[in-house]
């Protein structure tokens, strides 16, 4: 394996649904964070190996093996402007707020140097650059790659302070619609309720957060059961969700839907084994979550604020099809 003067070492285990699965696509899926052309240079530069030895990115895995990943480190570097196409909700001299589409990676990571939200931001806005340090100008919180929604950033150090002390107080209001599959056996959710859980790594997968650790932060989100979609003779249940989260753990709704028995619908890593056998018409390419309201106070003026985006219309289009399909 080649190696360099700093990095990143990763053992992944091969669990028992995965074998059979190519190497490169079972990367993609532990390693949501890296784009998949990324990780096939990682294997084509030696850098991955399985079982000791280094593979062909089509090498079908076996339960049980040890996959060995090295990530160089990531040069700094300032990211360049692009003319990236975003859609702006709201903006002043202090902040911007946009409507990030899924498949945007909000700022620059080994994998994913460019293309993303940051490079458009410095494009759009000029005096952005060098605001809370060069690789992420303005930002004071995320989205994942695949979750669409509200993002606001700011475009000045006092506006970035102010933002992140409300983050850090979690004073903010993030609120999300969600469409989830429930698991084969799982309990039915309440129409209404809360997550109130410890939160950490996953003690297995490592690449997986988990609710069910026995040390961790807090974790608090909560839910509303808006639509429960069920066919007639069919064992499956879809429900459509509004959460509001008071804490921002990585991939937070998505760990607290799972351990419930209810993974959000697309989503690979935490619910892929759910939605085997589901009609594919009603699995989208992404996973189905909707950061669909922002609260929070100017970090200048004091006003209150309120951002609101509607499901995109690739989550517009799959409520449709729930629809006819629970009537069918």
């Amino acid at each position: 394996m080649k190696s360099g003067k700093a990095g990143r070492f990763r053992r992944i285990v091969v669990d028992t649904e995965s074998g059979g699965q190519r190497l490169d696509r079972f990367l993609a899926v532990c390693m949501p964070h890296l784009s998949r052309s990324y990780l096939r240079k990682l294997i084509d530069e030696q850098r991955v190996l399985v079982a000791g030895s280094s593979a062909k990115a089509s090498r079908r895995l076996t339960p049980g093996e040890s996959i060995s990943v090295y990530e160089p480190e990531p040069r700094p570097a300032e990211p360049l402007p692009e003319s990236i196409p975003i859609d702006v909700v709201y903006e002043d001299e202090a902040l911007v707020v946009i409507d990030k589409p899924a498949g945007l990676v909000v700022h620059p990571a080994p994998g994913s140097p460019d293309g993303t939200l940051v490079n458009a931001l410095l494009h759009h806005c000029r005096d952005l650059p060098g605001i809370g340090g060069v690789e992420r100008p303005g930002i004071v919180h995320r989205l994942d790659r695949n979750t669409s929604g509200l993002l606001v950033v700011a475009k000045s150090d006092r506006a970035q302070l102010g933002l992140r002390e409300q983050f850090d107080a979690h004073t903010v209001g993030k609120h999300y619609l969600a469409f989830a599959i429930q698991r084969s056996g799982a309990e039915p959710l309440a129409d209404a309720g809360r997550f109130d859980t410890l939160y950490g790594r996953h003690p297995v997968h490592r690449k997986r957060f988990s609710s069910r650790v026995e040390r961790g932060k807090r974790a608090l989100t909560d839910f509303t059961v808006l639509q429960r979609y069920a066919q007639a003779g069919c064992t499956q249940r879809i429900l459509k969700l509004r959460l509001s989260l008071h804490t921002g753990r990585t991939h937070q709704i998505r760990v607290h839907l799972s351990d419930a028995g209810h993974p959000v619908l697309g989503d690979k890593l935490y619910g892929g084994r759910s939605q085997r056998g589901l009609d594919p018409e009603l699995l989208p390419d992404r996973q189905a979550l909707h950061a669909c309201r922002l609260e929070l106070v100017h970090p200048l003026s004091g006003e209150r604020m309120v951002f609101e985006s509607q499901l995109p219309r690739d989550l517009q289009a799959l409520e449709e099809k729930l629809r006819r399909w629970s009537r069918s």
